[in-house]
């Protein structure tokens, strides 16, 4: 099953559940957001790649940007117009390679944040995504980026990480490594009137290693402004040169 089947048939229907909270989320990703003076210096346009239902498009909104969203969900993208209601906000349904479309917005930053760019088809289909973002990028314009590293192999009770529960859902998460890939199962738990329901959907993220990110970038002509881990997410802040 491709990323976007999984979104549209499972994962999208529970997603804001999963997330948590919005608002505060939107806050401490504004917070984020000012730590590293990512703010508006040239035409304000923001480009918000796997835009889910909206934490990061709101809190670029609420720091002054004028942004495009863009996710592959219907379902998500539906939630983001809802959530951002009254700021000036342009959502499309696409695909997030797509990018070279939206170059002549010109932006002066792409943010790409979750774990959207391991749902790419393999470690090319990431490199030509930079490279494209680059190109679309205006002069010192700059790109944030957020992804797991999934380069340490889980292996026996491990590869079962809980994710969320309360008294109607109950999320976990399998993964199963191969060499480029690790398969990911969602598997939930759901009470209805007659009892518990187990839904279950699978698909592929690619094991992206923070060091291959960074070679990529510099490649394709970004100077690195930040790399760590924040909150077990690797964070790469990239500046066009």
């Amino acid at each position: 099953m491709t990323a976007e089947e999984h979104y549209e048939s499972h994962l999208a229907h529970f997603y804001s559940w999963m997330a948590g909270d919005f608002t505060p989320a939107v806050e401490k990703q504004r917070d984020f957001f000012l730590k590293h003076d990512i703010i508006p210096k040239a035409n304000g346009i923001a480009i918000d790649l796997g835009a889910g239902h909206g934490i990061q498009t709101l809190a670029l909104l609420k720091s002054g940007f004028s942004v495009t969203a863009i996710d592959f969900s219907e379902i998500l993208l539906k939630e983001l117009e809802q959530n951002c209601a009254g700021f000036p906000v342009n959502v499309f349904k696409d695909d997030i390679r797509n990018i070279g479309k939206y170059a002549f917005l010109k932006p002066e930053l792409i943010v790409c944040c979750g774990d959207t760019i391991t749902h790419l088809d393999n470690l090319a289909d990431v490199q030509k995504f930079l490279k494209d973002c680059a190109q679309a990028l205006a002069p010192n314009g700059k790109l944030l980026l957020t992804f797991r590293d999934y380069t340490q192999e889980l292996r026996g009770e491990n590869r079962f990480i809980p994710v969320k529960s309360d008294d109607t859902r109950i999320l976990t998460c399998i993964l199963e490594h191969e060499e480029e890939f690790v398969n990911i199962t969602d598997l939930l738990h759901e009470r209805s009137e007659t009892g518990w329901k187990q839904k279950v959907s699978s698909y592929r993220k690619v094991r992206l290693q923070p060091e291959m990110v960074v070679d990529f970038l510099q490649e394709n002509g970004f100077k690195i402004e930040l790399n760590e881990v924040v909150e077990r997410m690797n964070v790469i802040i990239a500046l066009k040169n």
